[in-house]
């Protein structure tokens, strides 16, 4: 891989957020690839998003992955790129990306901890992200 990061928008970085929650466990399912889209598809954040990108960002995540200090470096382009007004909006949509097959595996919920660290999610903020998640998320 190059030394110099992709340049990433601030949508580019909570895409990012989004495809390692799903990547997290190494099996993107079709319900967490269509909740990504979705929200990219229709969330006022991403109005104006060029949704051909998701690609490459995604490219970008599965390259980090790959190498030794990837997950450090990825949540340094993101901290680098995604505003802090953003953060929580980041660690909602990985949340719902997780949700979104109904399964939460214990790597995908280390992700979480690990988004929300980095993120540095205060602990009640968070839950309250998580509930919201979980109501939107119950089956009948």
């Amino acid at each position: 891989m190059p030394d110099t990061a992709p340049s990433l928008s601030p949508q580019d970085a909570l895409v990012a957020v989004m495809v390692a929650a799903s990547a997290s466990d190494e099996n993107m399912r079709t319900a967490e690839l269509v909740a990504i889209t979705r929200m990219v598809n229709h969330m006022p954040v991403f109005a104006d998003y060029d949704a051909d990108r998701i690609r490459r960002v995604s490219r970008t995540v599965f390259d980090l992955f790959e190498e030794e200090e990837g997950l450090d470096a990825l949540f340094g382009l993101i901290r680098d790129t995604l505003p802090e007004r953003l953060y929580e909006t980041a660690y909602a949509l990985a949340c719902d990306v997780v949700t979104a097959d109904g399964k939460h595996s214990e790597v995908e919920l280390r992700m979480l901890e690990e988004i929300r660290h980095e993120l540095n999610i205060d602990r009640l903020h968070a839950a309250a992200i998580e509930w919201g998640t979980r109501v939107r998320h119950m089956m009948p």
